[in-house]
């Protein structure tokens, strides 16, 4: 896969379980639109992880996080097309929420930069490559493998959702 080109971006995301279901987004911004999604996202200006993963849960899911623990770094590099990038190169940070309180919402406050429509739980069987960012397979995969595995994933067929392959309905 092609090296040169490459958008870079980082963010913080977390997995978390719960009645047997995983938590996920209702994605409403590229180049996860339309799929399921883990909530996080990017740092805002000086903000360190915890406080950004924190954040992050609390607006895209209306959870408080209480207890969690980093798993490990990994990164996704894939084709899109993004301004003059052909490439797309996703480092992430991936924490297993062990505690929190709250209710999943359903939707949630949308303000500038919020790309998450809203939050729900949903069967692991049911994600797919159809449906699902790479990061929630990743997160299906540590779920039953028990291993978070750091290795780095090309994705030389990955594509962009448009709005009549939605995987959720509002």
């Amino acid at each position: 896969m092609e090296h040169n080109n490459v958008h870079r971006a980082f963010g913080v995301y977390g997995i978390i379980i719960t009645n047997n279901k995983l938590v996920v987004i209702k994605k409403n911004g590229v180049p996860y639109i339309n799929r399921f999604d883990l909530p996080g996202g990017s740092l805002e200006d000086g903000e360190f992880l915890k406080d950004a993963i924190n954040r992050e849960i609390k607006e895209e899911t209306g959870l408080k996080v209480s207890k969690m623990k980093q798993l490990g770094v990994t990164s996704f590099k894939y084709p899109w097309h993004y301004l003059d990038y052909k490439m797309n190169q996703h480092i992430t940070v991936f924490y297993e929420i062990q505690e929190f309180a709250g209710q999943v919402m359903n939707s949630v406050k949308q303000f500038e930069g919020q790309d998450s429509l809203g939050s729900l739980l949903v069967d692991f069987d049911e994600l797919t490559t159809n449906n699902a960012s790479p990061l929630v397979l990743k997160a299906k995969d540590y779920i039953q493998s028990g291993v978070f595995d750091t290795h780095d994933t090309s994705l030389e067929n990955w594509h962009v959702l448009p709005e009549n392959e939605r995987a959720f309905t509002n």
